[in-house]
């Protein structure tokens, strides 16, 4: 029976690591990041893999770092036949990788060489891309850099969020992954050198880069809105005169000559806005600091029942 050291994560990881247990892959111990506060009330809480290794009673192992650590010459003291990855969120040291007998793999959440990196689901859906997918590479030290041993796509709907996306990829990523491991463990594989001359990376969003521009037109902003949803979410500096995250809006197929952040349109129900190149793009949902999340018609009842057409009401900082 194969042994496998894992080691991931989010959710996204949790399905993964399930899907091998499933198949009764000898999971020698579960290698995750330490519990983090969560919520207003931060309640130290375990991460979705380290939830799925208690439940089947397998070790798991949280170190702060990687490189030096107990849990480091614990796995080397495993030595198992693969060590497997998935949205860890550490770099893993030489020696460690060296510690597998056959090999360290990952399953990364892109169709590499674009989009290596800690968010490249984010910046898929951020870059209006249709499709997206999971490689299975070698472990090296370059961040994502190894050979390719297996690739499959998936495609991007048009109300897909980092969420769904993340939930579609996860099954995925645990399919590719269990028809690779048998093919890997029996040299009936060959990999792929990636094409350095392709590479796309996608560096962990910053929190500047979470704010809306009004140089970005209605079908950028709906895609940085789906891109960063449910978190950490997507911002204008200054809509009616307070810092507003935009949760969901939908793209018109219309014109204007207006300047962007100009009202269109303003009934009980619905709010029009100008975004950049004459776009336009209908509110659907959204939250002014300071307040829940809101549905347009509740907004529009509240905070912005003072908003008229024709009023600019969306400016830059």
């Amino acid at each position: 029976m194969t042994s496998i050291v894992f080691m991931g994560t989010p959710q996204f990881a949790a399905v993964i690591l399930e899907g091998l247990i499933e198949k009764n892959y000898d999971i020698k111990a579960v290698v995750t990041q330490p519990d983090r506060p969560v919520g207003r009330k931060h309640v130290l809480t375990a991460s979705p893999v380290k939830k799925i290794a208690v439940k089947y009673g397998i070790e798991v192992l949280q170190p702060q770092k990687m490189s030096g650590s107990f849990e480091m010459q614990r796995i080397i003291e495993i030595a198992p036949d693969l060590i497997v990855t998935a949205a860890f969120g550490q770099f893993l040291p030489d020696k460690l990788i060296a510690a597998a007998k056959h090999a360290a793999i990952n399953v990364h959440g892109s169709l590499l060489p674009k989009y290596r990196g800690g968010a490249p689901v984010q910046y898929a859906i951020m870059n209006g891309d249709k499709k997206t997918g999971v490689t299975i590479i070698y472990m090296i030290k370059k961040m994502d850099a190894g050979d390719m041993l297996a690739q499959a796509t998936l495609p991007i709907e048009i109300d897909d969020d980092n969420a769904s996306i993340f939930a579609k990829m996860s099954i995925l990523g645990r399919d590719v992954l269990l028809e690779t491991i048998p093919k890997l463990m029996t040299g009936k594989i060959n990999a792929k050198k990636q094409d350095e001359t392709k590479v796309v990376f996608s560096p962990t969003i910053k929190p500047e880069e979470e704010m809306l521009t009004l140089m970005m037109d209605a079908k950028q902003l709906d895609w940085k809105i789906r891109a960063l949803r449910p978190a950490p979410g997507a911002y204008f500096p200054n809509m009616n005169g307070k810092r507003t995250k935009l949760w969901n809006i939908t793209p018109l197929d219309v014109k204007t000559k207006d300047p962007a952040g100009t009202v269109e349109l303003v009934t009980k129900h619905e709010l029009h806005v100008a975004g950049a190149n004459g776009s336009i793009y209908k509110i659907n949902e959204l939250q002014p600091a300071g307040k829940p999340r809101l549905k347009v018609t509740d907004y529009l009842n509240g905070v912005g029942k003072e908003i008229k057409q024709g009023q600019r009401i969306i400016m830059d900082e």
